[in-house]
């Protein structure tokens, strides 16, 4: 991790996962599934949650918007898009309250929430990834 990657993972408050991600673990991760089984899965994991209040959730766009209520305060939207049939990606985009930067908190939840979702969900292989 360079210099600008540092900065870029400490002193900021709003991180998002994307395909070509420097960090390897800010990736998109796709899923062996339809984009509604996700979505339900996605939904469930995050209602059973007790820090997590959901806004809204619209399965005709694949997005879900939550109130992140734990250690720190944030806004997380899940992007859960079929890309072909029985791979759907799911992507998240987290905005920490409060302050100019949050020393890496929204950057280091995003693996915490594939780790989870990925027991929920089988992950396809990083083979199975490339188009």
């Amino acid at each position: 991790m360079g210099f600008k990657e540092t900065l870029n993972k400490y002193f900021n408050n709003h991180s998002e996962s994307r395909d070509n991600h420097w960090d390897k673990n800010l990736r998109t991760k796709y899923y062996r599934t339809t984009k509604d089984k996700a979505f339900d899965t996605v939904l469930r994991y995050f209602r059973q949650l007790p820090n997590c209040e959901i806004n809204s959730e619209s399965e005709k766009h694949g997005e879900i918007s939550i109130n992140y209520k734990g250690k720190r305060r944030a806004f997380i939207i899940v992007t859960i898009i079929m890309v072909k049939p029985y791979r759907t990606a799911v992507d998240f985009s987290i905005t920490t309250e409060g302050g100019l930067f949050d020393l890496g908190f929204s950057h280091n939840l995003i693996p915490k929430l594939y780790k989870a979702l990925s027991k929920e969900l089988q992950e396809l292989d990083q083979q199975e990834q490339i188009y």
